[in-house]
């Protein structure tokens, strides 16, 4: 596909769609967060990023980071927990975040435009099923590049395998059902707008910024293909400087 197609353009929400597109944001993150029979994929989705941080990293800034459910399988020092940035850029969760973890700090906004830090301000960078979202990804890469220390920093990230057998019909099964419980609207008002780029997009955008230092499949690792796992977690290191284009 051509490197023009950023940022993806998406088609417009009459009021009510952007309400329901809102609410249930909200409502699919309360089921995963309440719901065990999703326990087995969370579980790889937030233990991935805190199983491969490096040991005494200072500071974190979590993307997308819904109701906090990550902050659950995190073992902070007070010190990394007053260093630890939630971004999100919907209110109505980012209040939950507060009500839920008030000694993180929680801020609402684009993790597509610039964020208000210094160079290299950041240990972490951590995307839990975020990326897949993003209209305009290559202007998400590089600012999480600029906020990344190039000698410790770490991007942690987990995406789905959107487009695969096994991820379409898990989807069918969780997702759409909740989302048919809740509205009479066709499930792809939502959805058609929501998993809008690939995994080999994600990391052809990804390449030049960074390396891959290590990669997890769920729930078949020892299968390393995506028609037959769900989420794909990838540990990348900065480069030193970008590679030209």
């Amino acid at each position: 596909m051509p490197a023009a197609k950023w940022p993806k353009v998406l088609p417009p929400l009459t009021p009510e769609q952007q309400q329901r597109n809102h609410e249930f944001m909200r409502l699919w993150h309360e089921e995963l967060a309440g719901r065990s029979r999703y326990g087995l994929v969370e579980r790889f989705n937030h233990t991935f990023p805190v199983r491969h941080s490096r040991p005494g990293f200072r500071t974190t800034l979590e993307i997308g980071a819904g109701l906090g459910e990550h902050l659950e399988y995190e073992r902070l020092t007070p010190e990394q927990e007053r260093n630890y940035y939630c971004n999100e850029s919907r209110e109505n969760m980012a209040a939950g975040i507060r009500a839920r973890f008030p000694n993180v700090r929680t801020i609402v906004g684009d993790c597509q435009e610039r964020f208000d830090f210094p160079d290299g301000y950041f240990d972490r960078y951590i995307a839990v099923h975020v990326l897949e979202h993003l209209p305009n990804l290559p202007a998400a890469i590089r600012e999480a590049y600029r906020l990344l220390n190039k000698t410790t920093g770490q991007m942690l990230i987990v995406l789905p395998t959107e487009g695969s057998p096994a991820y379409s019909l898990a989807r069918k099964l969780s997702a759409e059902r909740v989302w048919y419980r809740h509205y009479d609207a066709p499930y792809v008002e939502f959805y058609g707008r929501e998993h809008i780029n690939l995994i080999p997009e994600v990391l052809a955008e990804l390449h030049p910024y960074f390396t891959v230092v290590r990669r997890s499949c769920f729930p078949l690792p020892f299968l390393p293909f995506l028609f037959c796992n769900l989420c794909i977690g990838y540990v990348l290191q900065p480069r030193s400087r970008p590679l030209s284009s």
